[in-house]
């Protein structure tokens, strides 16, 4: 399986079990890679064979910036399942990193990855 990876995509989000998490909101980083078998798309040079990775990129976002949800495993989950609606992608690996997560020491970054694939 080839991998198509986006690294970094940025927005804000509402999620999180406190109260103060839902209204004032914060950043969330999000990964993505995407299982992908790119033989035909680079046999014949054509995005519809493969999965444009823009509209990835906006969905992802996208999905950060909608409902709100508790924890990030429904986000990440949430996210794995928009990737895996796009018909050229296999497997979808998803890591949300919440950098400003309301932990009460010194810390870089609260991660969960999650991979999940077709059935």
């Amino acid at each position: 399986m080839d991998r198509i990876t986006l690294r970094g995509l940025r927005a804000t989000g509402f999620h999180g079990v406190l109260p103060r998490e839902r209204a004032e909101g914060q950043p969330f980083v999000v990964d993505v890679v995407l299982g992908v078998d790119t033989r035909a798309a680079a046999a014949s040079d054509d995005l519809a064979r493969t999965v444009d990775y823009g509209v990835v990129a906006q969905e992802v976002t996208g999905t950060v910036t909608g409902p709100s949800c508790d924890l990030l495993e429904t986000l990440a989950q949430r996210i794995a399942d928009r990737c895996l609606a796009h018909e050229a992608v296999r497997e979808a690996e998803v890591t949300v990193h919440k950098p400003r997560a309301p932990i009460a020491v010194p810390f870089d970054d609260v991660t969960i990855t999650i991979k999940r694939s077709r059935a």
